[in-house]
């Protein structure tokens, strides 16, 4: 199924380019296997309130800058509009992503509010940036431990030549891991590959 969106009668009124009169809620919808229908997403975010939704189907592993529909909705939003998901991990890859992109959103006067509750910027009102604020501090202190987690593990490999016994993997969960925070982070593959220990080829299948 081809990427899409759905909109009401109402949100069909409003001038491209223009912001609305009022604030609207729109919302995007992600699945990411042949299994999933993001059917029942779509309908939950409509019940929700939304006036649009945007909704694909796409493998997790897709950068979020590929995402067509994911950029559509945030190019629809405007200040005051509430971006409306299901879970916050619609929002990216990672942790860190999904605080980031809060973050952002946070930023530029939207707001964002999941179904299942856990977060709803509007409703906090001036409390909003200080949580937002909070689990920025959070992601950093992950990134942190990821990183010291894999460099532990290269240390530990290089100590006992790299073989535990068994056929040995080209790389760690841990690495797999980082590699993809590093990329989102701008990092060539040829610096991850290097700041990992890895071979290139290793860290172009990790994120292919």
């Amino acid at each position: 199924m081809a990427p899409s969106c759905v909109l009401s009668a109402e949100s069909a009124t409003r001038a491209p380019g223009k912001e609305s009169q009022q604030p609207r809620s729109i919302g995007y919808a992600r699945v990411s296997t042949s299994q999933q229908d993001e059917a029942a997403q779509v309908a939950a975010l409509e019940a929700a309130g939304c006036s649009v939704v945007f909704h694909e189907r796409v493998s997790t592993r897709v950068k979020d800058t590929e995402r067509q529909q994911l950029q559509a909705a945030l190019a629809e939003l405007a200040p005051g509009d509430e971006l409306v998901v299901a879970k916050l991990d619609r929002l990216g890859r990672t942790q860190v992503e999904v605080i980031n992109r809060l973050h952002d959103l946070q930023q530029q006067g939207i707001h964002v509010r999941t179904l299942d509750g856990l977060i709803n910027t509007q409703a906090l009102g001036k409390m909003a940036p200080l949580v937002i604020g909070l689990l920025t501090g959070l992601a950093e202190v992950e990134r942190e431990l990821i990183r010291e987690r894999t460099q532990e593990s290269i240390d530990h490999r290089r100590a006992t030549g790299g073989d535990l016994g068994g056929r040995r993997k080209s790389y760690t969960p841990e690495q797999a891991e980082m590699a993809v925070h590093l990329r989102c982070e701008g990092e060539s593959f040829r610096s991850i590959a290097r700041k990992l220990g890895l071979s290139l080829a290793t860290v172009q299948r990790i994120l292919r």
